[in-house]
């Protein structure tokens, strides 16, 4: 049972829910419809409204053709719009308390994916921590992030009108959020894949300055941003597929039409992502990216950290152990020693001992392992752990970790695979879909980390030190014993874990 809770906002009265114990309201506009002469434009500010706003409904997804993990997972949104700036909030209650606010940017590649995930609910957070959870949606793919500046200076923000979403999301967060007693001036943004990469770039983002002050990044960070040139490529292949030559095409085509041709571009970068450069190709294999087109996104987010542009905000970052899997259980392999070694090659040049230091610490491991090993090192690993680099160096408050349980899922294949560890943070083990990834019966050991994650990212929400009483000591990260805490049905620290295919890329990545 559930019983109704109204509050006023900046823009009019809303109407929630009170479950177990948590206000919820969800579907709440932060920003104006970005629908006809406003597609490709930044957000505008939200509208108001007369009477009473039903808040007890997730709005419209961005439009997108759910694929992959997305479609897995499913969603609690009844459909996608390009009407999609909404934003959820889960709090303990609406009063003067001044929580911690900690609000969530999902992922999906930057062209799949919702803040209406049933993973992401935020009341366990809420609940557990005290703190107010807030859930945002943004546009995706072309509508997000395709580059348009070379075509007509009006639409030079396209290519990160994706960022500004959630900058404008931040803003309505720091106008409403003490309404839903949380404290404005103690805000923690985190996300994982692409919504860590919003994370990390949104450091770098003038429209997002001062609006948060603590940063998670959970699997991603700030390696993956297009330059003009990589933008006005994709842009040009993606008109192709739209079957479009001007703006006019592109103002006038159909959402679906739209998010079809998006997913084109994406699947053959993904089969030959060479026109892009970049160490490895795979690593940038993502179609729309935030550009660095050098107003809105003045530098990209990894100069901004080694100019020490962003040193006060503390940042907690990491990844998962084998992050790649998940990609191969969509896509399987197949490859063979010469093929291997040929991959190798390109990335790391001839004579490369590189083969034998991953194979090393993975003597049983098969040659799609090793070459998934690789990726996950090129595309989330390694990128991590540059950004955490540069932001110690400026002596940014920085910790690391790294997340190792393996499911039993999918036969043991994926083991410890990309976005494995959200259900642990958000306390969702047993929302809807959580099974499919988790195995079941789900013990007390699985309930006890994921607790402990949660008291680890409440405790930075409201401090900005990871470091809770179930944890063992966590040190901030230093360039001397490059210190990670690892999650896993037992937690310890690790110094320079890995320490052999981390040397491998210097000077790579």
């Amino acid at each position: 049972m559930s019983e109704s809770t109204i509050v006023r906002i900046d823009q009019g009265q809303l109407e929630g829910q009170i479950m177990d114990g948590i206000h919820q309201f969800r579907g709440i506009p932060y920003a104006a419809p970005p629908v006809g002469n406003f597609r490709f434009l930044p957000p505008e500010p939200p509208l108001p409204w007369d009477g009473i706003r039903d808040a007890s409904k997730f709005g419209s997804m961005s439009v997108q053709v759910s694929a992959g993990v997305t479609a897995l997972l499913g969603d609690s949104a009844d459909g996608d719009s390009e009407d999609c700036l909404f934003l959820n909030v889960s709090t303990p209650a609406c009063d003067e308390a001044a929580r911690p606010v900690m609000v969530w940017v999902h992922g999906g590649g930057f062209i799949n994916g919702s803040s209406s995930t049933p993973w992401y609910d935020g009341s366990p957070l809420a609940r557990r921590g005290e703190v107010v959870v807030v859930s945002l949606n943004y546009r995706l793919g072309a509508l997000g992030f395709l580059w348009l500046g070379d075509l007509d200076d009006r639409y030079r923000s396209s290519g990160v009108n994706g960022l500004l979403d959630q900058a404008a999301a931040l803003a309505w967060v720091r106008k409403n959020i003490s309404v839903f007693g949380g404290d404005p001036n103690n805000v923690t943004i985190f996300g994982e894949s692409a919504g860590a990469m919003s994370v990390s770039t949104l450091l770098a983002l003038p429209a997002a300055h001062g609006l948060f002050h603590k940063a998670i990044a959970q699997s991603g960070a700030a390696h993956n941003t297009f330059t003009p040139q990589m933008g006005a490529a994709m842009t040009e292949q993606f008109m192709e597929n739209l079957g479009v030559s001007d703006l006019d095409g592109l103002l006038s085509a159909s959402a679906s039409d739209i998010a079809n041709a998006a997913v084109k571009v994406e699947a053959k970068l993904y089969d030959d992502p060479s026109g892009l450069g970049g160490p490895t190709g795979i690593a940038l294999a993502m179609a729309f990216q935030p550009v660095v087109d050098g107003e809105f996104l003045p530098i990209a987010p990894l100069t901004a950290a080694r100019e020490g542009l962003t040193a006060d905000v503390p940042f907690l970052t990491g990844t998962n152990l084998d992050e790649w899997n998940l990609f191969t259980l969509m896509s399987p392999g197949g490859l063979d020693e010469p093929k291997l070694l040929s991959r190798l090659e390109r990335i790391f040049g001839a004579g490369h001992p590189v083969r034998d230091a991953y194979i090393a610490d993975r003597p049983d491991a098969t040659i799609d392992d090793l070459w998934n090993a690789v990726l996950t090192d090129a595309t989330f690993r390694i990128p991590a752990i540059r950004f955490v680099e540069e932001l110690a160096n400026k002596s940014t408050p920085t910790w690391q970790y790294l997340f190792t349980w393996a499911t039993p899922a999918f036969g043991g294949v994926v083991k410890s695979c990309h976005a494995l560890e959200i259900p642990f943070v958000f306390g969702a083990l047993d929302a809807p879909g959580a099974n499919i990834f988790l195995g079941e019966p789900i013990g007390e050991e699985l309930r006890e980390l994921s607790s402990v994650m949660q008291d680890a990212w409440i405790a930075f929400a409201r401090t900005g030190d990871p470091n809770a009483a179930s944890l063992p000591d966590w040190p901030q990260w230093n360039a001397d014993g490059r210190p990670v805490m690892r999650f896993d049905v037992t937690r310890e620290i690790l110094l320079d874990p890995m320490s052999d295919e981390r040397k491998l890329w210097e000077g790579i990545i």
